[in-house]
């Protein structure tokens, strides 16, 4: 009987991996003509790729709360829609595809996923914005991604800077949110600066906690978060192998309510309030909390009107 179930999860994830192989060319070379139009077919049809490609892995989202960006664009701006960053811990490769089919927005990713088999080529044509080790670039990178937060897009990052083993939240390091919150430097040296966000439009900071809970339709446990886990030197083909042979699978996304930059006297104090939000929500998903609520406009409505 083991033997026969071993066969069939070994079929079932050659089929998968065989699914991907297909779903990806096919998807990314349409969006590949979609980079050529104007608007915001390009950003919608990036967020149907990732979607594809949970469906394929037999990913089952539990979405928990709203995202505080909008589908985005110049028109969006025009019309007075900040700017998104969403924040969130990382544990995996699978957060990329899991908040790429959640969110209308590009990823802030290190330089190396370009070399990832099919992960590379997604990321490439979904625009995502690359960031190096080297201080000498790190002005340019934060221009690049201030200008693209400007045209329209919202961003997803990994302040933590890598992945960790699914059963904690790392430190964030306050250096990712100077997008958000820029240092303050003299008018001399602001004109000579780079692009900045007109007055009331510096983006607003969303937290997400994720956490990967059911494995085979029961619930994960820390020996079986290695399952979804990539972190320090594991190696990615074998990891993916892994995990494309198991059925059953859920993550929790849960989305905490946006923070304002202007409200932090500091960018460290904007990311550890950022760290103590995510880390809190990631700690109450891996324990299975019932009844948790995520952000939702409407509480700000109501908050608004008591």
């Amino acid at each position: 009987m083991d033997d026969t179930l071993d066969w069939f999860d070994r079929l079932l994830g050659a089929m998968r991996l065989a699914l991907v192989t297909i779903w990806v060319p096919l998807s990314v070379g349409f969006e590949a003509l979609l980079l050529l139009v104007p608007g915001t077919s390009k950003i919608r049809w990036t967020r149907i790729i990732w979607r594809g490609m949970c469906l394929i892995l037999s990913i089952k989202i539990n979405q928990i709360g709203q995202a505080a960006g909008t589908l985005g664009g110049r028109r969006g701006r025009a019309r007075g829609e900040r700017p998104v960053i969403y924040v969130a811990n990382h544990c995996s490769w699978l957060d990329i595809p899991v908040l790429g089919a959640r969110f209308y927005s590009v990823f802030v990713a290190k330089g190396d996923i370009r070399t990832w088999p099919i992960m590379g080529l997604v990321s490439k044509i979904g625009r995502s914005i690359y960031v190096s080790r080297h201080r000498s670039s790190t002005a340019q990178e934060r221009d690049t991604m201030v200008s693209r937060m400007i045209d329209g897009d919202n961003l997803i990052l990994f302040p933590e800077g890598t992945s960790s083993d699914g059963c904690r939240v790392l430190n964030f390091t306050s250096t990712f949110f100077a997008i958000a919150k820029p240092p303050h430097l003299p008018a001399s040296a602001r004109a000579l600066g780079g692009p900045t966000y007109p007055k009331g439009m510096a983006p607003l900071i969303q937290p997400v906690s994720i956490a990967y809970d059911t494995l085979d339709g029961l619930p994960v446990h820390r020996r079986r978060r290695g399952v979804f886990a990539w972190y320090g030197d594991m190696e990615l083909g074998p990891h993916v192998w892994q995990f494309v042979k198991h059925r059953g699978k859920r993550v929790s996304v849960l989305m905490h309510k946006p923070l304002a930059p202007e409200d932090f006297k500091t960018r460290k104090a904007l990311a550890q309030a950022a760290f103590k939000v995510v880390a809190e929500g990631a700690a109450q998903l891996r324990q299975n909390v019932d009844g948790l609520t995520g952000w939702h406009p409407l509480m700000e409505e109501k908050a608004a009107r008591t």
